[in-house]
């Protein structure tokens, strides 16, 4: 029975809508500079995307509170991808990803396929999304201590990194360090979410007021202009390079926006709808790549900001847009002059607040297989490009799982003591008997890799099992697939060389619907498929009854 839907409330909007815009949009500014920083993009491109995703998920996704902005783990994705990292055509390259990212969200959702999000494991989500979060720590190594590695992964780049730790440049860790011990000092304090905006400043100021040259500055790196975004024509010719990162880029964006939707409710109370969500991020990502941002998805950090200050309408993230607008507009020098191992600090604390151990604990503790599945996509997402660690990591859990539910189907034997109608389960014989009638009852999912299992379980048909009559339970099964149905026809016609029958008891209209097509039925015998009823056990206490016929008499099964 479903619950009733609570009353639609409406709220007007309120100061603290505004308020709380205008401290996400401040904070967004120097965070979005960072996203394209950690995507090894213009950090322009960061900032813009937060821009445009903002402004285009507040008005078209079904969660009012939701903010659409690059996220950790897409722009760790970013960096693998080479044709957006530098050359001539990065910029059309980057359109192109991010329009062709939107293009799959917005597909997905208009097909309403959000519950698809139900198929990726939570053991995957657990490695890659902490191995994202080591990703984001690591990645910004470089900026933080002003030593670059040329080593090919991430795990060589630590070592590399700190046995060359003579040849850190002193100024520029200590305003990485200072960010560090600044946003933690903080964090506790009234300015809240505005004392990352405060560290980040106030680290920035540090080499100017001691004098010290050689620190690098957002100006160095790319020029923050004091305009918004113009239109930027994706490229054709990137379309067919870039399906895999898109694809990729949408499933982690997909699956991040989910987890708001399922757990942020609107104001009125409703949660959003998980596909209406898919079509706002999507349109927002095709929005943000031809206005020269990075792909985007749901924010879960931005999200918590509006819903922790009882944000009521979608005033919070259009205020914040309006926010970050005028920073470009009139303070693009002053942001030009931000630190980048301060932006570096901002970004590994996010990695290091992203660390969740007690989901690893909990994946660890579920099994084996779980386990192994964790932490195959956690060294992937760190060893190799993390678009097709996503890739591989599903991959796996999908073999994983069909392994274990093929091997999870069960037969036993259904008795019933004198004068019961409720059976009694045991386990089935292994050969056959003469002169009975064996019910056997199948649990588990009958696709075509659990088919070998229930043959394995079935008792052996030899010359002397004559005059028994087999009933198999199939209460249940939706689908039996061909290679099911090969096999019961084929334990059939043992039966038959022995002088014995099989009959199906329980057999659902779409199950009898492929017997007929296949041809299955009529060799079966249309009086041997029993169908399943409202009544549990009536169909089975019919196909004893069919069965007692078939030996000529009714004695005791």
């Amino acid at each position: 029975m479903k619950l009733p839907r609570p009353p639609r409330v409406r709220h007007r909007p309120k100061a603290r809508d505004l308020g709380s815009g205008v401290v996400l949009g401040l904070v967004s500014v120097p965070d979005g500079l960072a996203s394209g920083l950690l995507a090894a993009v213009s950090p322009v491109a960061g900032l813009y995307g937060y821009l445009v995703g903002m402004l285009v998920g507040a008005l078209s996704t079904s969660s009012v509170l939701m903010s659409v902005q690059g996220t950790g783990a897409m722009a760790v994705l970013l960096v693998n991808v080479p044709q957006v990292r530098g050359g001539p055509q990065a910029a059309a390259a980057l359109a192109t990803l991010a329009v062709l990212t939107g293009v799959a969200m917005f597909v997905l959702g208009l097909l309403r396929l959000g519950t698809l999000v139900r198929f990726v494991p939570n053991a995957v989500l657990a490695g890659f999304v902490n191995a994202v979060a080591v990703n984001i720590v690591l990645s910004q190594l470089a900026y933080f201590t002003g030593y670059r590695s040329a080593s090919p992964n991430r795990i060589a780049e630590v070592v590399d990194t700190a046995m060359h730790a003579g040849s850190f440049r002193w100024q520029t860790l200590a305003v990485g360090v200072a960010t560090l011990v600044l946003l933690v000092g903080l964090r506790r304090t009234p300015l809240g979410p505005m004392g990352m905006v405060v560290a980040v400043v106030a680290a920035s100021a540090l080499p100017v007021i001691a004098g010290w040259k050689g620190v690098l500055q957002v100006q160095d790196v790319a020029t923050v202009p004091p305009h918004l975004p113009s239109f930027r024509l994706p490229s054709l010719s990137a379309v067919v390079p870039l399906l895999v990162p898109a694809v990729s880029l949408a499933l982690v964006g997909l699956v991040q926006g989910a987890a708001i939707s399922r757990t942020v409710p609107n104001p009125d109370g409703r949660y959003p709808d998980v596909s209406g969500d898919f079509r706002g991020q999507g349109l927002a990502n095709v929005a943000s790549g031809v206005l020269g941002g990075v792909p985007v998805g749901g924010s879960m950090s931005a999200t918590s900001l509006l819903r922790t200050a009882d944000v009521r309408s979608r005033l919070g993230n259009l205020t914040a847009v309006a926010v970050m607008a005028g920073v470009i507009l009139f303070l693009a020098e002053s942001a030009g002059h931000l630190a980048m191992p301060a932006l570096a600090a901002l970004l590994m604390s996010v990695g290091l607040r992203t660390f969740d151990t007690d989901q690893i604990r909990l994946v660890w503790h579920t099994g084996g297989a779980q386990a192994g599945v964790m932490a195959v996509t956690f060294a992937l997402t760190l060893l190799i490009p993390l678009q097709y660690a996503v890739l591989a990591g599903l991959g796996l859990a999908v073999v994983l799982f069909v392994t274990r539910q093929s091997n999870k189907v069960t037969v036993v034997r259904w008795t019933f003591p004198q004068g019961s109608t409720r059976p009694r389960e045991e386990d089935p014989p292994e050969v056959l008997p003469a002169h009975e009638i064996v019910v056997l009852a199948v649990y588990g999912s009958l696709f075509f890799a659990s088919t070998q299992t229930v043959q394995a379980q079935l008792p052996d048909v030899t010359e002397e099992s004559t005059g028994t009559t087999v009933v198999l339970r199939l209460r249940g099964k939706e689908d039996l697939g061909s290679t099911f149905i090969q096999a019961v026809t084929r334990y059939r016609r043992a039966l038959d060389e022995a002088g014995s029958h099989l009959v199906l008891a329980g057999v659902g209209e779409r199950v009898r619907s492929q017997l007929e097509r296949t041809g299955a039925l009529a060799e079966l015998g249309p009086d041997n498929v029993v169908a399943a009823t409202p009544v549990v056990g009536e169909s089975v206490q019919t196909a004893i009854e069919r069965a007692r016929r078939l030996r000529g008499g009714s004695p005791q099964d």
